[in-house]
């Protein structure tokens, strides 16, 4: 991962996600929309081969299914890394057949107290929160269990949750020759609104490059403010 010595108290943290021109990361109501170009797909694949662990919210699990594994194939190349899966989901709404429950690589379910609901194993539980999943408790937790490097994936929520939290180290985004518009698709920054500078997400801009028929920008944390 090309990105410093992690934290102390947490993972390196990389957040990618694909959105459109105008920030959607998916239709109106969250339908999935395939913004990747083949390039980008590639890209990602080559992420999830270097890091630790790949973090997803449970409405991603709920909507996508994913595998959340290394597709290998499309690197052409083989390869035995399985990172760790990490699923949050405060109140236990994984489909009972969910892919990331099917054992083939290990995962992990961040839950919280209000949840009661049992996992078939090896998948490992852990309780960070009462009513929402404490992500400072759970990055140190992760921490604690030997992953050093973490990919978040999304959905909307965690992708929020994650960036205005200040817990990422690097972004990358890759922007889609498309525009979605409306009211009702999800945006790449959900949650409460921005009335200033300071509710805002500063970031520094490091680098743009071509991916397809699209674009990958990638950022770092402003840690001051800018010139």
């Amino acid at each position: 991962m090309a990105t410093a010595a992690p934290p102390a108290d947490r993972p390196t943290v990389w957040v990618n996600c694909a959105v459109s021109m105008d920030g959607r990361l998916a239709f109106s109501g969250g339908a999935r929309a395939r913004l990747s170009s083949p390039e980008d797909l590639v890209r990602v694949q080559r992420i999830r081969a270097q890091v630790d662990g790949i973090v997803v919210g449970v409405g991603t699990v709920i909507l996508d299914d994913p595998s959340l594994r290394v597709h290998w194939e499309l690197l052409g190349a083989s390869g035995d890394h399985v990172p760790t899966r990490i699923v949050l989901d405060g109140s236990g709404r994984i489909p009972d057949r969910a892919r990331v429950l099917d054992g083939s690589a290990p995962t992990i379910v961040a839950t919280t107290e209000r949840s009661h609901r049992v996992y078939p194993p090896p998948t490992r539980t852990l309780v960070v929160g009462q009513s929402s999943v404490d992500l400072p408790v759970l990055f140190a937790r992760l921490r604690a269990l030997g992953l050093r490097s973490l990919l978040v994936e999304g959905g909307s929520a965690v992708l929020a949750s994650v960036l205005r939290t200040g817990l990422f180290d690097r972004l990358t985004v890759y922007y889609a020759p498309v525009a979605i518009g409306g009211v009702g698709a999800p945006t790449l920054l959900s949650g409460r609104e921005c009335y200033g500078a300071r509710d805002a997400v500063a970031l520094t801009l490091t680098q743009v490059e071509r991916a397809g028929e699209g674009l990958v920008a990638s950022f770092v944390p402003r840690r001051s403010p800018a010139p």
